[in-house]
């Protein structure tokens, strides 16, 4: 067994005041208010969607997602809130346990495509620092998850690591492939927090076409014709295709309801295949350990009874 550092193991932390910012939907294009507010210890994240003076609550687990196509959408009808994983990720990576997420429309806004803006104001909240430790899922055993050539596997590890490779014939990305031995607050930051979404021209205006991605453009999409990269600006990294995936990935482990420790290797991934592998390992209970599971309140973790959307 791979040896354990367990300094892994960490004090639970939220967001010290509220915070909030307005941006556009991705889908819808129609403008969106999102806030962040502190949580009180062992309350997870949770989305809290006001529709029509209605406040409909959404925790963030696997039992929780409705949809991965094209983004990952938890809860239904009114409680529905979509492309929640760059958000999702900025909590992760920055390591906040415990925060309100209020949204007053069906999306989470898009920003510039990264998770550089939920950094931002995540940094300008400040982080509180709660009295209780912060369970930690240790994989003890490899969990793996394939579905139609694409595969995803987690595996015992000292610390949080990821490999993550994908292939898309378009001569401007190809094979990529990134290795992070230790992926923490300040690799987040630096290495994956500012990598964008990207799209194919034609994907864009097919997606247009019915009446998806209204709210997308060059400033928050990468977006790609035959010839390459249409933004003026460039790219922010030659690999920065990996590199978002890696970023929807880290939003999508959001959903186990508990940091991990172990490395996720990743073959041509999306959101699907990262949902795949979170019921799998929630499914395979004899593969992990929760340490500091002992810790007062903390909800026992359980496997949903859903099936693995399609990719």
């Amino acid at each position: 067994m791979v040896a354990w550092r367990q300094e892994a193991v960490t004090q639970q932390r939220t967001l010290a005041q509220r915070v909030a910012c307005t941006g556009l939907g991705l889908h819808t294009g129609q403008p969106v208010r999102l806030s962040l507010s502190p949580a009180r210890v062992n309350t997870g994240i949770r989305f809290i969607r006001h529709t029509d003076g209605v406040e409909y609550e959404t925790p963030v687990i696997a039992g929780s997602v409705s949809a991965t196509h094209h983004a990952t959408t938890l809860g239904c009808g009114d409680a529905s809130v979509s492309t929640v994983e760059h958000l999702l990720a900025s909590l992760h990576g920055l390591q906040i346990h415990n925060a309100i997420v209020g949204v007053d429309g069906p999306e989470v806004p898009v920003m510039d495509g990264s998770a550089e803006a939920f950094v931002h104001l995540i940094e300008t909240a400040g982080v509180y620092e709660q009295h209780e430790v912060q369970p930690v899922l240790r994989i003890d055993r490899k969990v793996e998850f394939r579905s139609e050539g694409r595969s995803i596997s987690i595996e015992p590890a000292r610390h949080f690591q990821i490999s993550y490779r994908i292939d898309f014939k378009h001569p401007t990305i190809g094979v990529q492939q990134i290795e992070i031995d230790r992926l923490n607050p300040a690799i987040f930051q630096a290495e994956i927090a500012r990598a964008r979404t990207f799209g194919f021209l034609e994907e864009v205006e097919a997606l247009q076409r019915a009446g998806l991605g209204l709210g997308g453009s060059l400033g928050n999409t990468v977006v790609l014709d035959r010839n390459g990269v249409m933004n003026p600006g460039g790219l922010r990294f030659g690999d920065e295709f990996v590199r978002h995936k890696v970023l929807d990935l880290m939003g999508d482990l959001a959903l186990l309801g508990a940091p991990v420790v172990g490395r996720v290797r990743v073959d041509r991934g999306g959101h699907a295949l990262h949902y795949g592998l979170v019921l799998e390992v929630l499914a395979q209970s004899s593969s992990w350990t929760m340490v500091g599971e002992s810790v007062r309140g903390v909800k026992k973790i359980t496997a949903p009874n859903s099936g693995v959307p399609s990719l």
